[in-house]
């Protein structure tokens, strides 16, 4: 096992890691901006290293500065997290030549599921279902149209380069396509820097369903079940919760088992999720993997017993799978909710500011993981993720009304701070969540006047938590 392990994030996520760490016996350097100098990963951590001013491209996506921070330190290998650099192979291949261990897959598996176009063609190829849509991206808005005509309306177009939920918009017409490829293509180099497009049908009602997988070097993987993610605001999740719910033990295994034969034909390693959208009729199709830990890997451990964060260290040190299939008893219902930093009535708009009154829920099969405490001062440069509530019951229904409870019970107060907790206690009480029998239109309903569609975050702040 290694000694010491860098962290190259921030947030609740770097806190997350640094547990893990210290609980395996292991040293953690946090690597950090200037706006984050008092935060709870620096406090937490054995050791930090400022790497730059608050602008991400300058720290937290500062390649150079996070691989310098490690050979200062000793550091053996590098926890991305999620977003930043955790799926940029690129930098995944620094840290091989700087003798760095890259916490994730091997670069090339990054590389190839991180173009979301090519990333189906080796699903399709491998035999997993995947949505209608164009082949290949498109070059140029005639090629779009084309594929759009072939593939019939509604459509949505995604940036090739894309994730996180960011870099899309839906085609409801003919007429709306050319203004719809023109913003997109447009948000894709602003974001990404890769302005390819592709075009898929727009599946609606539908249902976000994704598997979590772990997986080693020599041949070896498991599923960890599924996990729901539909309750979104512009393809950004604010709840999930596993196992999907309201979908038959039939469908949840055939996807499950997609899942891995998707992985295992690209040879993929350590901890991810392959994403799936189902319908109706619960037939699913193949959307995306994200090669990383997922912002809600809690819901997946309330249910197994399995710690995702412990498996991924171990199978970076090259520890064969400890977790046999056999052994994964999924058992009981955990749900999630995203308590950010935002207004939900000025269309979720990210707040920022000084924490006067930070109380998170405690009590039974309740855990909240978070960077914030009384007194820490929210900056204004990064996603507004301020903490994750997650409760388990043995039924659904308990764990709904423990949530309920949760949120509640939570406490935050600052100046011109705001954040979602009333928002996800009306989607609590809604009926059809009540029922399990929702779809990724839900938050679209409850605001009912487009406010779930904040404009796409510059280039590089971070605006926004990844998927």
């Amino acid at each position: 096992m290694f000694e010491k392990v860098l962290i190259a994030n921030r947030g609740e996520i770097a806190v997350r890691v640094i547990r893990a760490c210290r609980e395996l016996g292991i040293r953690t350097v946090a690597v950090h901006s200037t706006a984050d100098d008092d935060s709870a990963a620096v406090r937490l951590a054995d050791e930090a290293v400022r790497i730059g001013p608050p602008a991400s491209r300058l720290s937290y996506l500062n390649a150079a500065a996070i691989v310098e921070a490690a050979r200062q330190t000793g550091a053996e290998a590098v926890h991305p997290g999620y977003g930043f650099l955790a799926e940029d192979a690129d930098f995944a291949e620094i840290c091989a030549d700087n003798d760095l261990v890259f916490i994730g897959p091997d670069p090339e598996v990054v590389r190839a599921l991180g173009d979301k176009s090519r990333a189906l063609a080796l699903m399709r190829a491998a035999g997993l279902p995947v949505p209608p849509g164009s082949a290949e991206t498109v070059a140029g808005l005639g090629q779009a149209r084309a594929a759009a005509d072939e593939i019939g309306y509604p459509v949505i177009l995604k940036c090739a380069a894309g994730g996180g939920g960011r870099g899309m918009a839906v085609v409801g017409a003919p007429a709306e396509l050319a203004g719809a490829y023109a913003r997109t293509r447009a948000a894709a180099q602003a974001v990404f820097g890769d302005d390819r497009i592709y075009v898929e049908r727009y599946l609606d009602p539908a249902r976000h369903v994704e598997v979590q997988l772990l997986a080693d070097g020599y041949g070896a993987a498991v599923h960890l079940g599924t996990r729901d993610c539909s309750v979104q605001r512009r393809h950004q999740k604010l709840v999930e919760e596993g196992p999907a719910p309201a979908l038959s033990a039939g469908t949840l295994a055939a996807i499950a088992d997609a899942a891995l034969r998707g992985a295992r034909a690209v040879g993929y390693t350590g901890a991810g999720t392959f994403e799936f959208l189902v319908d109706e009729a619960e037939r699913f199709h193949f959307i995306e993997a994200n090669c990383r830990i997922q912002v809600e890997h809690p819901v997946t451990e309330l249910i197994t017993g399995v710690d995702i964060v412990h498996e991924q260290l171990h199978l970076a040190a090259g520890v064969p799978l400890r977790p046999r299939q056999q052994d994964v008893l999924p058992r009981g219902v955990a749900i999630e909710c995203r308590v950010n930093a935002e207004d939900p009535d000025r269309g979720f708009l990210p707040t920022a500011g000084r924490l006067d009154v930070f109380a998170p829920p405690a009590g039974p099969f309740t855990r909240v993981d978070t960077h914030g405490f009384a007194g820490y001062v929210i900056p204004p440069y990064y996603d507004s993720l301020l903490a994750k509530v997650v409760t388990w019951a043995p039924e659904r229904e308990l764990a709904i009304d423990r949530m309920d409870r949760a949120l509640h019970e939570f406490a935050v107060a600052g100046p011109g701070v705001r954040t979602t907790i009333p928002f996800l206690r009306r989607i609590l009480d809604d009926a059809a969540f009540r029922k399990g029998r929702y779809s990724t239109g839900l938050v679209d309903r409850l605001t009912g006047d487009g406010s779930a569609a904040p404009a796409e975050p510059a280039a590089g702040t971070g605006a926004y938590p990844p998927s």
